[in-house]
């Protein structure tokens, strides 16, 4: 129950991120688009490269706290996991909520679906979120996080 609670607020993170960064419109968070809607966007003169590299780093690093520190302190402390393969399967148990949320709350409907992060001037270079991108973010999902859960078990378990 507890690494339900625990992905259910990974994902509420997730989203409140994506909400304060669209605040504004979706300018605001274009560094999470393809290459080609950044450079019409910058083109369009509605932002700069350096604002999108800017506001990308402070939201990497609000993106990668929650993964890499509080979803495990989450899991050592609250869970009480110890060892390697406890730590690990409830870590990989909450990134997969969490990644799950995101790859179909948000990129697939939410992106793909609503109007909401829809840049105006970009529309032909639509979906926003290509199959190509999607594959990618789901290999990411299934193989990358059990590696981020193993790098983050693995460190735990030196405690």
């Amino acid at each position: 129950m507890l690494i339900l609670l625990e992905g259910l607020v990974g994902c509420f993170i997730l989203l409140l991120i994506c909400v304060v960064a669209i605040a504004n419109g979706p300018v605001g968070a274009v560094f999470f688009y393809e290459p080609e809607v950044q450079e019409r966007v910058v083109a369009l003169g509605l932002t700069t490269k350096e604002r999108i590299r800017r506001r990308y780093g402070v939201v990497g690093v609000l993106l990668f706290v929650p993964v890499l520190f509080l979803v495990p302190a989450a899991v050592y402390f609250i869970n009480g996991a110890r060892g390697f393969g406890e730590s690990f399967w409830q870590i990989t148990a909450v990134l997969m909520i969490m990644g799950l949320f995101d790859r179909l709350f948000i990129d697939w409907y939410w992106v793909g679906k609503t109007q909401a992060w829809l840049i105006p001037g970009t529309e032909d270079l639509k979906p926003y979120v290509p199959v190509k991108t999607m594959v990618h973010k789901w290999i990411g999902t299934v193989v990358g996080y059990p590696l981020i859960a193993a790098v983050c078990a693995g460190v735990l378990s030196l405690f």
